[in-house]
C-alpha cells in the first residue's frame, strides 16, 4: 500500500508537467522536486494510519476483496479531504489542485491494483498447494457435503480437507492426533452437545483452530469470529484476543521495553553476577526447562539462587539428578502450595544472597533475555516444569494459549498466597480479556507489589 500511494504521488507530480496537461494550464506553483518527494512520502504515512483505522489490515484471512476496495475508496477521500482541509485552514501557497486531485485518483486505483495483485498471487499459491490449512470437517448432515464439496473444488480459498469423521469418538480423536490438523470444521446439528464440546476440549488441548456452523449450538462462551464459508454462516472460537495485531503489537512491546529494562537495570545485573560469583562460585545463571505456549518446553534463565549441590536440571549432570531427589523429600515435608504445582518454605537449598534476591524478585531478571527471544513476553501466565505441567487438570491447560509471562494478574494479586486454582482463574481472565491497558495496569503494579512484599517468600 505504502509503495502504491508513493507512486501516485509521483506519478501526479510528473503528470502535472506532461505536455498535454501544461497546454490546457501552465504550470505556476512552485514546489520543486526535492522539496515535494519528502513531503509527499510523510502524507503517504498518515495514509497509511487512515488505512489501518478503515480496518484495511485486518488479519481475518476471509474478508471480501470488494469490501476491502471499498474501504481503500473511503480512506483514500479521507485522506484527500485531510489534505484539502490543512491547504485550507493553513492558506498554503500551494495551488496545484491538480496534483492533489490526481494523487487521490491515482492513489486509488494503485492501491486497488496493488490488491488485487496481491489476492492473485495469493490464490495462485493455493492452487499449487503452498500455504493451504490442513482441515478435519465432523459431521454427517448434509451441510458437511457442501463445505466439503466446495473446499475441495476450490483450492485457492485455502483448505486443503485431509479427513472426514462422521461423529467425534475416541476413534476419530485418535486419528485426528496422527493426522495433525491446522484447523476442525464441525458441521453436525444434529449431534450431542456433549460430543461437540468434547471436540472443542480437543481442540484447545491441541492447539487447533475449532469452527463450526452457526445453527449447531451456541452455549460456548468465547471471543469469536463470524464468517461465511462456502454459503454456511461459520463461527470461530479464539481463547484469547491475543491474535492478529493484538499478538504483533504485544511482541513489538514486549521486545522494546525488556531491551530497556534490561540497559536500566545493567548495573544491577553486574552486582548480582558478582555476589553469586564470590559467595558460591558458578554458574551464575540457572536454567530451568518450563513448558511454554501451545506446550513446547524453553529453558527460563535465572540467577541462581540455590547451592550448586542442590540444582536440579541437566545443566548439573548427575549432581542434578541427585538435587532432584533431595527436592522430592522437601516436597512431601515442607511444599506449602496445592495442586499440580509446588512451593516449599523455609528452604534450606537457598543461599543467604538467593535469598534476598528472591525476597525482592531479583532472581526473575534474566527471565528480560527470555522475552527478548520470543518464548516468553512481559505479562502471562507464569510457566511451570514438564514434572508439574504433568499433572494439570483439562482446564488448566488453557494457559498454553499464550505465551508465558514473566509477571501476570495473579503476581499482583497476591502471589504465593494463592492457591492453584485461584492463579488459572485468574490467568484464564487475562487471557480471554487481554488488552493493552490490563498489560500496563499489571506491569505499573508489580514493582509496588515487590516493594511491599505481598505474598513473597
Amino acid at each position: 500500500d505504502y509503495v502504491a500511494l508513493a507512486l501516485a504521488g509521483i506519478s501526479a507530480y510528473f503528470l502535472r508537467f506532461a505536455p498535454i496537461v501544461t497546454s490546457i494550464r501552465p504550470v505556476i506553483f512552485n514546489l520543486p522536486w526535492n522539496k515535494y518527494w519528502p513531503l509527499m512520502l510523510a502524507v503517504a504515512v498518515g495514509w497509511i494510519i487512515i488505512f489501518a483505522f478503515n480496518g484495511l489490515y485486518s488479519t481475518d484471512p476471509n474478508r471480501k476483496l470488494s469490501r476491502d476496495l471499498t474501504r481503500v475508496f473511503f480512506a483514500c477521500s479521507t485522506g484527500f479531504a485531510g489534505i484539502a482541509l490543512y491547504v485550507f485552514f493553513t492558506l498554503q501557497k500551494f495551488d496545484s489542485r491538480f496534483v492533489v486531485l490526481a494523487s487521490w485518483v491515482l492513489a486509488v486505483i494503485y492501491v486497488c491494483a496493488g490488491r488485487i495483485i496481491i489476492r492473485l498471487l495469493k490464490r495462485l499459491a493455493h492452487t499449487w498447494g503452498i500455504g493451504l490449512r490442513r482441515t478435519v470437517i465432523i459431521g454427517q448432515e448434509n451441510i458437511a457435503r457442501i463445505i466439503k464439496e466446495e473446499l475441495t473444488g476450490k483450492p485457492y480459498l485455502g483448505y486443503k480437507i485431509i479427513g472426514t469423521f462422521e461423529h467425534f469418538d475416541e476413534g476419530a480423536a485418535q486419528a485426528l492426533s496422527d493426522l495433525k490438523p491446522d484447523e476442525i470444521i464441525f458441521t453436525d446439528p444434529k449431534a450431542k452437545e456433549e460430543e461437540a464440546v468434547l471436540a472443542v476440549d480437543f481442540a484447545n488441548d491441541h492447539h487447533i483452530t475449532f469452527k463450526y456452523s452457526a445453527d449447531l449450538f451456541s452455549t460456548i462462551t468465547t471471543n469469536m469470529s463470524v464468517y461465511e464459508l462456502a454459503g454456511v454462516p461459520i463461527i470461530e472460537l479464539r481463547r484469547t484476543r491475543l491474535y492478529g495485531w493484538g499478538r504483533i503489537f504485544k511482541r513489538i512491546f514486549d521486545f522494546v521495553i525488556a531491551l530497556i529494562l534490561i540497559i536500566l537495570f545493567s548495573p544491577i545485573y553486574l552486582l548480582v553476577m558478582l555476589i553469586i560469583l564470590i559467595e558460591s562460585g558458578r554458574p551464575i545463571i540457572y536454567k530451568n526447562e518450563r513448558v511454554g505456549q501451545n506446550g513446547k518446553n524453553f529453558w527460563l534463565y535465572k540467577f541462581r539462587s540455590l547451592y550448586q549441590k542442590y540444582c536440579t536440571g541437566p545443566q548439573f549432570g548427575p549432581a542434578g539428578e541427585e538435587a532432584l531427589k533431595k527436592e522430592q523429600e522437601l516436597i512431601a515435608t515442607q511444599s506449602v502450595k496445592g495442586g499440580p504445582v509446588y512451593k516449599i518454605k523455609n528452604d534450606p537449598r537457598i543461599t543467604p544472597f538467593g535469598r534476598f534476591i528472591r525476597r525482592w524478585s531479583l532472581d526473575e531478571f534474566p527471565q528480560f533475555f527470555n522475552v527478548l527471544k520470543g518464548e516468553m513476553s512481559l505479562v502471562g501466565p507464569r510457566p511451570h516444569q514438564p514434572r508439574e505441567v504433568a499433572k494439570y487438570q483439562k482446564h488448566h491447560q488453557i494457559v498454553f494459549a499464550i505465551k508465558p509471562g514473566v509477571t501476570g494478574l495473579p503476581q499482583i494479586s497476591g502471589r504465593s498466597n494463592l492457591s492453584f486454582e485461584e492463579e488459572v482463574r485468574l490467568d484464564t481472565f487475562y487471557i480471554e480479556n487481554w488488552s493493552v491497558f490490563l498489560d500496563l495496569i499489571i506491569l505499573v503494579k508489580t514493582p509496588f507489589v515487590v516493594l511491599l512484599r505481598k505474598g513473597a517468600w
